[in-house]
């Protein structure tokens, strides 16, 4: 199992969103996505999307919200994942260029009109809620086949 990080930072209007468009190999290419990366030997969820968050941005984030943990089994037919998901609105920093893709600040209200996975517009809508949840989305081949939720 992989386990990783991801990061939605917002400033009240915009949603800061990555574009994957410049890795070749990328299961995420032409997605657009938020910050985060896969947690390194000894690092705690927090740590590791604090530093996520600053090499894919430059972009230091403080006191990043857990908002949920969401299991994506074989996500890339392979592997299958678990997420700590935050959220982050208290940031400092100048962005930089992002070896991942393009980073762009994004309408609140536009971001689910972007080319998103389809799992993402719909906890993306469940953010807006004050609950914590856990939730499992099942890909095949790229297409979200099922998911199930539990809020807290």
């Amino acid at each position: 199992m992989k386990i990783g990080t991801l990061c939605y930072i917002n400033d009240g209007h915009k949603t800061l969103m990555l574009h994957r468009i410049k890795k070749d190999n990328d299961i995420h290419k032409g997605k657009w996505n938020g910050l985060g990366g896969k947690i390194e030997s000894g690092e705690s969820p927090e740590e590791c999307v604090i530093r996520e968050v600053y090499e894919e941005s430059g972009l230091t984030i403080k006191n990043p919200n857990l908002r949920a943990i969401i299991t994506f089994p074989k996500f890339d037919d392979i592997d299958d994942w678990i997420v700590f998901l935050y959220t982050a609105n208290d940031f400092k920093g100048n962005l930089i260029e992002s070896d991942e893709g393009v980073l762009k600040w994004i309408n609140n209200d536009e971001v689910l009109k972007l080319n998103l996975w389809d799992g993402d517009k719909i906890y993306l809508k469940w953010l807006k809620q004050d609950k914590f949840f856990s939730a499992k989305f099942i890909y095949k081949k790229g297409c979200l086949k099922d998911y199930k939720v539990i809020f807290y």
